[in-house]
């Protein structure tokens, strides 16, 4: 008599399916089926990936929402202006300067020897930049490179009060 392929599998959700274990040698489908017993059918594992996939974006776009308001209260609290870009390079832009510019006073003035007098140059050469671009690739810098890299910056990085320059 040959081990059977076809088993009945309840699964740990209560449904029930036909399963066809062909594709397995005959001497693991005993153990595979035993094991399929212990897990959600296909379709309820789907749906609760679903869920905790859902649940992962509205936790991530929470958080992001949360992370974007802090950047903005610190952005007027700093008398930072306004960046330029598109919306989404705008808001991104504002997030990665009070990363960087927070990080880097921690790294230098907090951790560092640059005094808070020093700290205003730096922050004053900050506000020249406005391009959100221009903040959005120095995200994965170093903080103790932003005093450096804002001497880097162009007059592309920098608003100028005639739009048609």
């Amino acid at each position: 008599m040959a081990v059977k392929t076809t088993w009945t599998i309840t699964h740990s959700c209560g449904h029930q399916v036909d399963r066809d274990l062909a594709d397995r040698p005959a001497d693991c489908r005993a153990g595979f089926a035993r094991w399929l017993t212990r897990q959600e059918c296909t379709t309820c594992w789907r749906a609760a990936r679903n869920e905790s996939e859902q649940d992962r974006a509205a936790w991530l776009a929470a958080k992001r929402a949360q992370e974007q308001a802090e950047a903005e209260i610190w952005s007027k609290q700093y008398r930072m202006p306004p960046l330029e870009g598109s919306e989404r390079a705008i808001s991104w832009g504002v997030c990665c300067r009070h990363q960087l510019m927070t990080a880097a006073y921690a790294a230098l003035v907090s951790e560092g020897e640059t005094s808070e007098a020093q700290w205003e140059g730096v922050e004053e050469a900050a506000r020249t930049v406005s391009r959100a671009g221009w903040w959005i690739d120095q995200r994965s810098s170093e903080p103790e490179d932003l005093a450096e890299l804002l001497r880097a910056t162009t007059d592309s990085d920098r608003s100028t009060e005639n739009p048609y320059l």
